[in-house]
């Protein structure tokens, strides 16, 4: 009993350090996202010439992604982490160095690369510890990511309050990230290949295991994507909303989905990640439907918070259903990640258009058609409802203390 209770000890010890890999990774985005503004003066860019650099973020991490599983295979998953970690939180800097349109393409197709990588990586860990445990974290850890991005975001926002260079700013965050995040690898659980175990290609398209996995994130995520960046102007355009209002519209969306993250294994465990899905659907689609009808802001932005509860854990089950659907979690993991961030690419241009044809409102009806997928299709995510409990003694091995 007393090793099997060391090993769950040292499996509790990898969760920790896997969440907080998770809040670093957020905080980078975090605190990115805060001095976009001073990037675009710094760079003397139009507003159209910011969203098609910011697009090469989508498309350096959707190049990278499928390349995160032939580095965890011949480095191992710790040292596959820990530079992966370091390379994202590095790259943070990279965009306020870029003095003109195509510098900063070239920065953030880096930043974009190095996120997705890193990205993969550690979905692919959580799963792993996820399995060991026996029981559902990976919406807490996607929580962990929500409560690191706003943190980084707070960070960001006094910053840019008291007039600080971004350059500064970055290379301070970075610093502080990078230590941070290469300090909590070494509890993480470092598993190996097998000596027989054939290498994943260095690109793989996703396989097909992941595709319709991929569509109900890619739902969940076009849903996300379209609210973060559209329900201030929603408010503020259709219903004459104030310019506060229309941002504590959106604000109040993040803070309910990281709640509803943090919250959200308890649900997983308790009900399964097929019902809650499907709960979570019926919950996006009645907020799609407040949306579509209100005429006062209030009615809207209870739409937009219950948007936001019902889709909050459906991306983290996602990832947990690709890494049990398969035997190389990491390259599955990446096909469903590759999806749902050309989801998240394509969303707030396509609502932009369907608006400027049509209406908002009719935007938001397409928001919430596809709401309806994540009640229908909620079945492909059967295989991360019930994680096997046998394998921490047998595995306990692969989690040892941190190393150098």
């Amino acid at each position: 009993m007393g090793d099997v209770g060391r090993a769950r000890d040292e499996v509790r010890r990898a969760r920790y350090a896997v969440a907080a890999v998770f809040a670093v990774h957020g905080a980078v985005t975090g605190t990115f996202a805060t001095r976009v503004p001073w990037i675009q003066d710094h760079a003397s860019l139009s507003t159209g010439q910011l969203g098609f650099a910011l697009a090469f973020t989508a498309f350096g991490a959707s190049c990278s992604m499928p390349l995160a599983g032939r580095i965890s295979h011949t480095f191992g998953s710790r040292t596959a982490l820990r530079g992966l970690i370091a390379l994202w939180t590095l790259s943070l800097v990279l965009p306020s160095l870029a003095p003109n349109l195509y510098t900063l393409c070239l920065a953030m197709f880096t930043y974009g690369a190095s996120a997705g990588m890193a990205d993969v990586a550690m979905n692919a860990l959580g799963v792993e510890v996820e399995r060991l445990l026996g029981k559902s974290i990976m919406s807490g850890l996607h929580g962990m990511w929500s409560t690191g991005a706003l943190t980084g975001s707070a960070a960001g926002t006094l910053a840019a309050h008291l007039g600080a260079d971004a350059r500064l700013h970055f290379l301070l965050a970075s610093a502080v990230l990078t230590v941070l995040g290469v300090l909590a690898c070494g509890w993480v659980p470092d598993v190996q290949p097998a000596d027989d175990e054939e290498p994943p290609p260095r690109f793989a398209l996703p396989p097909r295991s992941a595709l319709l996995i991929g569509a109900v994130g890619f739902c969940a995520v076009f849903a996300e994507g379209a609210s973060l960046d559209w329900s201030a102007v929603f408010l503020r355009d259709r219903l004459d909303g104030s310019a506060a209002l229309a941002a504590a519209s959106t604000t109040g969306f993040m803070l309910t989905m990281a709640v509803a993250r943090i919250a959200g294994d308890a649900v997983v465990n308790r009900f399964g990640a097929v019902r809650t899905v499907r709960a979570g659907g019926v919950l996006a689609v009645l907020g799609g439907l407040l949306i579509v009808v209100a005429g006062h802001p209030a009615v809207a932005m209870t739409g937009f918070a219950l948007m936001g509860l019902g889709i909050a854990v459906v991306v983290p089950l996602c990832f947990a259903a690709a890494g049990h659907a398969g035997p190389n979690p990491s390259q599955a993991i990446a096909g469903v990640a590759t999806i749902t961030y050309t989801s998240g690419l394509i969303a707030p241009s396509l609502i932009g258009g369907v608006a400027q044809a049509t209406s908002l409102v009719v935007s938001f009806c397409v928001v919430t058609a596809l709401a309806c997928g994540l009640a229908v299709c909620a079945g492909v995510l059967r295989s991360a409802e019930r994680p096997s409990r046998g394998e921490v003694s047998q595995r306990a091995a692969a989690v040892p203390g941190p190393r150098p």
